[in-house]
This record gives C-alpha cells, sequence and structure tokens, in this order.
C-alpha cells in the first residue's frame, strides 16, 4: 500500500494510518475488466462494541487525530469543492473508484445507511467521494457512478487532473494502481469533524451482509462529533453475519411476485449482479442474452439459471423489480427467475467477490464453478456440461 510523505504536524496520524493499513487483509480490486466509544455517542446495545471488534466482516475503525488535508477539486456538475467549504459539518469521506464493480458499492450503500440512520440530523453530515481510478477521471466517470448509484443528489463526487488526485490519494495515504488491468486502491473512508479534524479511518470489507452495519458504525460516529449528539433511528447487532450457503434451503423474494427456493436438490447456475452495472456492460442485453441458455438447460437438463440481485446495494429497493417489468414490458422478459438478496447473506454464503459473478452448484449444495464477469450463453453450456 501506498504511503505518503509525512508531514510535520502529522506524526500521529500517519502512524495512525499507517496501523489501519496494516490490519487490512487485502486492498480492493475494483476492475470493471475491496469502534471505540466516543464522548456523547449514543450508546451501542450490551456488547456491540465488542461484537464489531469482533466481527471479522467489520471494521471498527482507527482513531485519528490530526487536520484533514485540504483539497480542491470538481465534482460531478462540475463545480469546484474543496473540504473548508464544509466546516460545521460532519464530512464522511469515500476514495471511490468511479467504475468499480466490488468494494466502492457496499462502501456507497454504508454511507447512504449512515445518513438515514441520522435522520434530520443527516444535513449536519456531508457525504464526498474521491475518485480512485487513474484512468476513468472524466466528470462524465464520477456522474455516470452517481446517477447509476442514486447518489447525483445525495453527495459530491469529486475528481480532477491525474496530479491533483494523486497528490490526494498521498495526503490520505490511499494506495491506487491498476494490477492485472483491474484498478486496486485502499478501500480507505474517513470521518472528519465540524473543525476539518480526521477522527476515524474505517476500511471497507468485501461483505455485503455487513452495510447496513457499517453504516451504523459511520453513523454512531457521525452522530458523536454532532452538536446535541443525535439519536440513531434505530439500532442492530453488530456481531458476525453468517451468510447463507447453497447447502442450506432457504427462499428470497422474486423480482416479478412470489419466491425464489434455494438450497441442495437439484444442480444451479446462479448469477449475481445488480442494476447499477448498466454504468459498465450493457446489462439488458446480457441479461436477456442469457434466456438462450435457460431453454438449452430445460431442453438438455444442465443446472437451471437462477439470477440474484444484490439488493442491498441498490440504490432503491424496487430497481430490480422495476428493470425486469421493464424488460417485459420491452417484449424481452427474462426466461428465467430472478431472486432478490435482501440481507447480502445469499452473496457471502456464495462467496461473491464482485458482480456479475456466476456460480455452478451441485446438488448437494457443493461449489463447482465460479466465474467472475459476463460469459455468452454458449460458454456457460461447456462449464454446466463440463463441471454439473
Amino acid at each position: 500500500m501506498g504511503k505518503g510523505t509525512q508531514r510535520p504536524a502529522s506524526l500521529v496520524r500517519a502512524a495512525g494510518v499507517a496501523v489501519a493499513l496494516a490490519t487490512a487483509a487485502a486492498l480492493a480490486a475494483c476492475g470493471t475488466g475491496h469502534g471505540g466509544a466516543a464522548a456523547g455517542r449514543q450508546p451501542m446495545m450490551a456488547g456491540a462494541e465488542n461484537s464489531a471488534a469482533a466481527n471479522p466482516d467489520l471494521d471498527p475503525g482507527t482513531p485519528m487525530s490530526a487536520q484533514a488535508p485540504g483539497f480542491r477539486l470538481t465534482n460531478q456538475f462540475g463545480q469546484p469543492v474543496s473540504l473548508s467549504a464544509f466546516r460545521g459539518k460532519v464530512v464522511i469521506l469515500a476514495f471511490t473508484d468511479s467504475e468499480c464493480t466490488t468494494v466502492c458499492p457496499l462502501t456507497t450503500a454504508s454511507m447512504v445507511a449512515a445518513k438515514d440512520l441520522l435522520g434530520r440530523a443527516g444535513d449536519q453530515v456531508q457525504l464526498l467521494g474521491i475518485d480512485a481510478n487513474p484512468v476513468a477521471t472524466a466528470r462524465a466517470d464520477v456522474l455516470a457512478y452517481s446517477r447509476s448509484h442514486g447518489m447525483v443528489n445525495q453527495w459530491d463526487f469529486l475528481t480532477g487532473s491525474p496530479a491533483q488526485l494523486r497528490a490526494v490519494w498521498k495526503a490520505y495515504h490511499v494506495y491506487v494502481a491498476i494490477q492485472k488491468g483491474a484498478v486496486d486502491h485502499t478501500p480507505a473512508l474517513y470521518v472528519i469533524d465540524t473543525r476539518g479534524r480526521e477522527r476515524r479511518l474505517y476500511l471497507t470489507t468485501m461483505a455485503y451482509a455487513s452495510i447496513t452495519q457499517a453504516g451504523q458504525l459511520l453513523a454512531q460516529e457521525a452522530s458523536s462529533l454532532l452538536p446535541h449528539h443525535p439519536r440513531l433511528r434505530s439500532l442492530r447487532s453488530l456481531a458476525f453475519v453468517r451468510g447463507i450457503g447453497p447447502s442450506r434451503r432457504t427462499q428470497v423474494p422474486a423480482a416479478t411476485s412470489g419466491s425464489v427456493s434455494l438450497g441442495p436438490g437439484k444442480p444451479r447456475l446462479m448469477l449475481f449482479f445488480a442494476t447499477w452495472l448498466s454504468e459498465t456492460s450493457a446489462l439488458r442485453q446480457q441479461l436477456t442474452g442469457l434466456n438462450a441458455y435457460a431453454k438449452t438447460a430445460r431442453r438438455d437438463k444442465l443446472p437451471g439459471l437462477v439470477a440474484m440481485d444484490e439488493a442491498v446495494t441498490e440504490p432503491s429497493p424496487d430497481a430490480a423489480r422495476t428493470f425486469v417489468a421493464h424488460l417485459a414490458k420491452a417484449g424481452t422478459p427474462l426466461d428465467y427467475p430472478v431472486g432478490l438478496d435482501t440481507t447480502g447473506k445469499i452473496a457471502d454464503g456464495y462467496g461473491v467477490q464482485d458482480q456479475p459473478w456466476f456460480v455452478l452448484v451441485s446438488p448437494t449444495g457443493k461449489i463447482l464453478w465460479k466465474h467472475d464477469g459476463w460469459l455468452p450463453a454458449t460458454a456457460l453450456e461447456a462449464a454446466a456440461r463440463r463441471h454439473a
């Protein structure tokens, strides 16, 4: 991971960042081609802080205490934005790849969850993103990400020239590089207080079921820094959430009506996706193209196709339902069931690390094959015949 040049007044900060980054299991691969109590904070549920610290899918955060490095960049509307403009507000600042399909959407969803938990006090919190993609740095890139995630008017997603971005990455000790055609970057998220001082650094993990937990940690940290320490709308356990894997029977809501059954008993080809993939791929064509596999699977008794929308990362609860309904209305309905993973437990149980993500499972619930990225129906048929 990259290390920025140490400033004389930031020895404590640099040490804190180094400790936090050293504890990160891995960098987030975002290619399209991953707390302690504070004075006045709303009390957590009994044992919640210990639960957060013991949860491998949740970073409780590293305390910080130095002034946040200043910057002046451009948002998705082409307007200049400086960090100092938000003095008096708590700032939640994330380094986000503008074309990310892995950890960044999880970070974005946790930021939205945090602001929602604060209710009206959320108006005193500013969400900021800084582009962490060294090649997709145009205003159109940050605008496209903001649109696909329903964030256009919920945050400022900032970009600038390559030199400007590199300077900010360096100042915040954020590693950004392209490795094997994919963007790797430190999944860093800072909470900055009303006086412009860094108070806590979080690292997002690649776990879907912990998104709302991460949002709660952010909201509690923000609350502790705001006047009157506003109470959160709700609190939940921060203990580890176990995923639901293919060996366990379960049902999830369908994107049309009814439910979709999962688990052992018959082989399945699972597709994990989200509607925001339309930013980086021809989602409509990809999904309708899989009708050919569904038809062949029925004819040749191959594993049936089931798609699973990662609802926990969608910009709205009805995003997938609306998308699927539009396909049907346009005369290209999907010929396979689409379920909604409303908790993220299915994705975690199946080991999903990106969107889209294919998983072939046996009748006993054993994962036989997985693939990161889109594949044509013919390639899926070949994989099914080879492994099923």
